[in-house]
């Protein structure tokens, strides 16, 4: 569904709408306020009291252009009656990302990190394997992240790698992006206009239902969101990667050759 957008000309203070009048509008409306040289110096005065007083709306201030833009987000009450269908597309969610990484380490014959999927993808970083295709995906390792997209129907998904062999962390962009580019789900039961601040109004409201859980990584701070109705997996410690990270390098070191004091022409 497409979003129409209202222009209003503001050359004086008496032309803004009233805040009432802005929460009226509908998701499907998008308003754009166009101020005109004299009035547009308060521009980003009013467009920071309008974003400090229009709770569950986005106001853009453009820095540039003399111009704010104003949209209603998705209501708390529209993610409660489809609630059941925001589960669902965060368990999908969770397979495809789960039978995508199998994938992929099968294909490549990749000897998988399950405590740190990320020890293991980041080596693809390093040579052309960083950028692919398997079966009828392509695929993207950057980031925290690999992201795969169907070259059939356009379907993304982006798969966390922080989490141990949890894949359904759900990152409010990604997340709507999944459900926007899923053709199983169309036509949408509720619009989806704005991907990340729907999808962040959507994860904080399924977690206030308990439809969707926290969940913890100790890499650099970096936590999560999964659905609640899951078999759950262990996800290691911050302590407990580094006794892996340890033992892996301690193991390396017994099997290599190398003598860093002997190369260096010293006794050790």
């Amino acid at each position: 569904m497409d979003r129409t957008t209202d222009i209003i000309i503001i050359k004086s203070i008496d032309q803004l709408p009233s805040v009432d009048e802005i929460k009226s509008i509908s998701r499907e409306r998008a308003l754009k306020l166009v101020f005109k040289e004299n009035i547009n110096r308060q521009r980003e005065e009013i467009g920071q009291y309008l974003d400090d007083t229009l709770s569950g709306f986005l106001v853009l201030i453009h820095k540039i252009d003399p111009e704010l833009n104003i949209v209603k987000l998705i209501t708390d009450k529209e993610i409660e009656d489809h609630q059941n269908f925001f589960e669902q597309c965060a368990k999908d969610y969770r397979q495809l990302g789960q039978k995508l990484v199998f994938m992929l380490v099968d294909k490549l014959d990749l000897n998988l990190n399950k405590d740190f999927p990320l020890d293991t993808f980041n080596e693809l970083k390093r040579d052309e394997r960083q950028i692919g295709k398997v079966a009828e995906w392509k695929y993207f390792v950057h980031g925290f992240h690999c992201g795969f997209q169907n070259i059939i129907t356009g379907q993304y998904i982006e798969v966390p790698l922080v989490f141990g062999l949890e894949f359904g962390d759900l990152d409010p962009y990604f997340f709507v992006k999944f459900i926007l580019s899923s053709p199983d789900y169309h036509p949408l039961p509720i619009p989806l206009f704005e991907e990340y601040a729907d999808g962040l109004r959507i994860i904080e409201k399924m977690v206030s239902l308990g439809k969707f859980e926290k969940i913890h990584s100790k890499i650099g701070g970096h936590d999560g969101t999964v659905v609640t109705d899951r078999e759950k997996v262990e996800i290691k410690s911050n302590l407990d990667l580094e006794k892996i990270f340890v033992n892996h390098i301690k193991e390396i070191e017994k099997k290599s050759k190398f003598n860093l004091w002997k190369f260096l022409g010293l006794k050790k």
